[in-house]
C-alpha cells in the first residue's frame, strides 16, 4: 500500500487536475470491480505473475483512463494484496488520498479536515439521517442525492467529493467512515485527531493549551475538534483513535457507583 501510493504522489506532482482526476477515476475503476467479481479475483490472483496482473488490467482499462491513472492501476496489479478484497480497498484508499492531495495542493487540506469532522457531528445529531444512509436497501444513488442535497454550496469540492463515495462504500457506519476521512486528512498533515466532549465550551486558549498537553502524550501535532454536553456535569471526555479518557464528572460518578455496587 506505502509503494503504490508513493507512486500516486509522484504521478500527481504538484497538480490539482492530475489529482482529481486520478481520484475520480480510480473510484469509477473501483465502481467497475465491484460489477465485475470475476475480474475483481483476477487481477488480484496471487498465482499470477504482477506482469500477467498488470497485462489485465492495461487490456480492459487502456484508453479508458488518464495516463497517470493507468500507472497506478498497474502497479497496484503488480503488488502482491492478500486478498481481492484487500486489492479493492486498496483502490478505494488511494482514491481518497488523491482527493485529499488535491485538497493539499489548493492549501484547502485543513478547510476539508474540519469540515468533514462536522459532517460528521451532524450525523451524530440527525439519526434519521444516519439511518437512511446506513440502510442497505436504498439504493446507493439515491443515499448520494440525499446528502448530496444536505452538503450542496456548504462545504468545499473536495469535501462532498469524499463524503459522496464514502456513503456509496460503507465500511463501518456513516459517522465513523466520514470521521475516518477527516483522520485521514490529518495523517496528511502530521497531525492526529483529538475528539474532546466537555461539558462546557472550551475557549481557543484551553484547546490549544489541550491540544500542546495530548501532543506530548501521543508524540503528534494534535488537532482537537470540540463539542458541548452538559449531561457530563463537569471535566471532559477525550478520543483519540480507539482509546477513550473519560475525565468527565458523570463518568466519576458512575465508577464510584460500580465500586460501591
Amino acid at each position: 500500500m506505502a509503494e503504490v501510493a508513493r507512486s500516486l504522489d509522484t504521478q500527481i506532482s504538484g497538480s490539482v487536475v492530475t489529482a482529481a482526476t486520478l481520484g475520480a477515476e480510480l473510484f469509477d475503476t473501483v465502481e467497475f470491480l465491484d460489477d465485475n467479481r470475476g475480474l475483481r479475483v483476477a487481477v488480484a490472483e496471487a498465482s499470477s505473475t504482477p506482469e500477467q496482473r498488470q497485462g489485465l488490467m492495461n487490456d480492459v482499462f487502456q484508453g479508458k483512463v488518464a495516463e497517470a491513472t493507468m500507472t497506478v492501476l498497474k502497479d497496484a496489479a503488480g503488488a502482491r494484496w492478500s486478498t481481492p478484497r484487500e486489492f479493492r480497498t486498496g483502490l478505494v484508499v488511494l482514491g481518497r488520498r488523491a482527493l485529499l492531495r488535491g485538497a493539499e495542493i489548493e492549501g484547502t487540506l485543513e478547510q476539508v479536515e474540519g469540515e468533514l469532522f462536522e459532517l460528521s457531528r451532524l450525523l451524530e445529531r440527525h439519526p434519521e439521517l444516519t439511518q437512511l444512509l446506513s440502510e442497505r436497501a436504498v439504493a446507493r444513488s439515491r443515499k448520494r442525492g440525499l446528502l448530496a442535497n444536505v452538503l450542496y454550496g456548504k462545504v468545499s469540492k473536495y469535501t462532498e467529493a469524499l463524503a459522496l463515495q464514502v456513503i456509496g462504500r460503507p465500511e463501518h457506519n456513516p459517522i465513523d467512515d466520514i470521521a475516518a476521512l477527516a483522520s485521514e486528512a490529518a495523517q496528511l498533515r502530521g497531525r492526529v485527531v483529538a475528539k474532546v466532549t466537555s461539558a462546557g465550551p472550551l475557549s481557543a486558549e484551553q484547546q490549544q493549551a489541550l491540544a500542546q498537553k495530548l501532543g506530548r502524550i501521543y508524540g503528534n501535532e494534535m488537532d482537537v475538534f470540540a463539542e458541548v454536553d452538559e449531561s457530563l456535569l463537569g471535566g471532559m471526555i477525550i478520543r483519540v483513535g480507539d482509546e477513550r479518557i473519560d475525565g468527565s464528572t458523570a463518568g466519576k460518578i458512575r465508577r464510584l457507583r460500580a465500586q460501591l455496587a
